[in-house]
C-alpha cells in the first residue's frame, strides 16, 4: 500500500508558492526547458567562478528569490543584519512569484547575467550545477558542521557542492480534527497505522460528513507523492546515477490504490480533484473543512493553520507494515542558497551565504519562513521567537528524526518536467480515459525521456 504527500510546488515546499492558483503552481517546464540550450551555450567556455574583483572596495551583490510579501520582509530584515556588519557589501534584492521565476533566471543565466546569491529548487539544482551555472561552495569559507547531514548531501552532486539548505521540510499528514470530530471518528494513531487504516478511516469519516467532505484529500499532483509511495515498496524515483528508479507497473499500482480510494469515496471523484488543484491553499479542502485529511509538506502548516482558523495536527505517514519507521520519510531542502559560477565576488558571495546559514541574527529574523532551521543551533536559538504553529512544526521535525529512511537521489537533470507528467496521466486515470497500465507505460516513457 502507497504513500502520497502533496508536495509544495515551489520546491517543493514554500508556502508562498502553496498560496498560489493551481494555475500558477505548475513547472514552467517550456520555459526551464527551452532556455536549456542557451545556457549550455553561454556556458560553454566557462570554468570556475569568474575573476574575482575585490580590492577592499564597496561591492554589490545581487540576491534572487521567489516568496510572498512576507518571505520579501524577512528576507530583506536579513540582509540589512548582514550589512550592518559588512558596511562594504550592499545586497539588492531581486524576488518574485514561482510562476516566473525560472523562466527568467534561465534567461539570466543565458545571458551571463545571473545574480550572485540564487535561491535554488532541488527540482533544478542538478540541472544548473552540472551545466556548470553553479559555484562549488566547498571551496569557500562557509561552515557546514552544525547542519543537518541529510540536508547537506541534499545540495552535493558531481560539481562539488552548489546548494546549502535554507531549511528543511518532511513530507506529512495534516489533519483537521474539527472534520474528525464533527463525523465521530477518532484520529489515526499516527505511530502505527497503516494504509489499509488510511483507507477505512478516510471512507468513514467521509460517510459520517456533510455531502460534499470527504476523509481526506487524493493525492498523485506530483511527483514527491510518487516518490513517497515507491520508497515504502522498495523502489526510488531516481536512481544515483540519474535514472528512473521503478518500473511501468508501480506507478500503474500507485494510480490503482488511488482510483479504489476513490471509488470508495474516500477521497473526492475525479471532477473535484481537478478544481481542487486549482484551488488556492487558503481555500483548499483541509483549511475549509472539507478534508479531514491531506498530503502536505510540514512548512505548509502554519500557512494552512491560519487559513482554517483553528488547529491542524500534524500526523506521520502511514505504512504499509504499521511501523513508524518503514514509512520511509526523509528530511528535504526546501530550498537552497546556490551562488552563480559566474559572480565576480565568490569570496563576499559566500560569507553572505554563511550568515544565512549559521548566524543568529539571520534565523532570528527568517525565523521559520522556508522551514525548519537546518543549523542545529540557530534552530535552539530562535525557538523562543517562533509562532506556535512553527513550534509544532520543529517538534514534529525532531520527532522522527531517528525514524527517516535513506535520503533520497536528487533529481536528475530535466526532472522539472516530471510534475506536469505525473499530474497530467493522474487526470487521464481518474476520469476512466487511459487504465492504469496504459498510464503507467506512456508516463514511464515520457518521464525517461525527459532525464535522458
Amino acid at each position: 500500500m502507497p504513500l502520497f504527500p502533496r508536495s509544495d510546488a515551489a520546491g517543493t515546499n514554500s508556502p508562498a508558492a502553496a498560496s498560489s492558483s493551481g494555475a500558477r503552481r505548475r513547472i514552467r517546464k517550456t520555459g526551464v526547458v527551452a532556455a536549456a540550450a542557451a545556457v549550455v551555450m553561454a556556458l560553454s567556455a566557462c570554468g570556475g567562478g569568474g575573476a574575482p574583483q575585490s580590492d577592499g572596495g564597496p561591492v554589490e551583490l545581487r540576491f534572487s528569490w521567489w516568496g510572498s510579501d512576507k518571505r520579501a520582509q524577512v528576507t530583506q530584515a536579513a540582509i540589512a543584519a548582514f550589512e550592518a556588519e559588512n558596511p562594504n557589501i550592499k545586497i539588492k534584492p531581486e524576488y518574485g512569484d514561482w510562476s516566473g521565476y525560472w523562466d527568467k533566471l534561465a534567461t539570466q543565466v543565458a545571458a551571463n547575467d545571473a545574480p550572485d546569491i540564487i535561491q535554488m529548487d532541488e527540482k533544478y539544482i542538478t540541472e544548473y550545477s552540472t551545466r556548470g551555472a553553479l559555484l562549488d561552495l566547498s571551496k569557500y569559507e562557509i561552515d557546514t558542521s552544525k547542519l543537518d547531514e541529510a540536508a547537506l548531501n541534499a545540495g552535493k552532486g558531481e560539481k562539488g557542492l552548489t546548494g546549502i539548505a535554507a531549511g528543511i521540510n518532511a513530507a506529512t499528514i495534516l489533519a483537521n480534527p474539527a472534520v474528525f470530530q464533527a463525523a465521530g471518528v477518532e484520529l489515526p494513531d499516527d505511530k502505527t497505522w497503516t494504509w489499509d487504516d488510511f483507507e477505512r478511516i478516510s471512507a468513514e469519516v467521509t460517510a459520517k460528513s456533510p455531502k460534499g467532505t470527504y476523509g481526506a484529500a487524493a493525492y498523485g499532483t506530483d511527483e514527491a507523492s510518487l516518490g513517497v509511495w515507491l520508497r515504502q515498496n522498495g523502489k526510488t524515483l531516481y536512481t544515483s546515477d540519474g535514472k528512473l528508479g521503478f518500473e511501468p507497473g508501480d506507478i500503474a499500482e500507485w494510480w490503482a490504490f488511488l482510483k479504489q480510494l476513490s471509488e470508495k469515496k474516500a477521497v473526492p471523484s475525479a471532477s473535484e480533484v481537478v478544481e481542487a488543484e486549482a484551488a488556492p491553499l487558503d481555500q483548499s479542502g483541509l483549511a475549509t473543512g472539507k478534508n479531514g485529511l491531506a498530503f502536505w509538506w510540514s512548512n505548509q502548516l502554519p500557512a494552512l493553520e491560519k487559513a482554517a482558523g483553528s488547529d491542524l495536527q500534524i500526523l506521520r505517514f502511514p505504512s504499509t507494515t504499521g511501523k513508524a519507521a518503514d514509512a520511509q520519510l526523509w528530511y528535504k531542502a526546501s530550498q537552497f542558497w546556490s551562488a552563480s559560477s559566474r559572480t565576480k565576488h565568490p569570496e563576499e558571495t559566500a560569507k553572505f551565504i554563511n550568515f544565512l546559514a549559521n548566524s543568529e541574527k539571520a534565523g532570528a529574523a527568517l525565523l521559520a519562513d522556508r522551514g525548519v532551521y537546518p543549523n542545529s543551533d540557530v534552530r535552539a536559538a530562535i525557538e523562543s521567537k517562533l509562532t506556535p504553529a512553527d513550534i509544532k512544526v520543529v517538534k514534529f521535525i525532531d520527532q522522527i528524526k531517528d525514524e527517516l529512511g535513506e535520503a533520497p537521489a536528487p533529481p536528475p537533470k530535466g526532472a522539472g518536467a516530471i510534475q506536469e507528467i505525473v499530474k497530467r496521466y493522474t487526470s487521464e486515470v481518474l476520469f476512466n480515459r487511459q487504465s492504469t497500465d496504459e498510464a503507467g507505460k506512456k508516463a514511464h516513457d515520457e518521464m525517461k525521456s525527459a532525464i535522458s
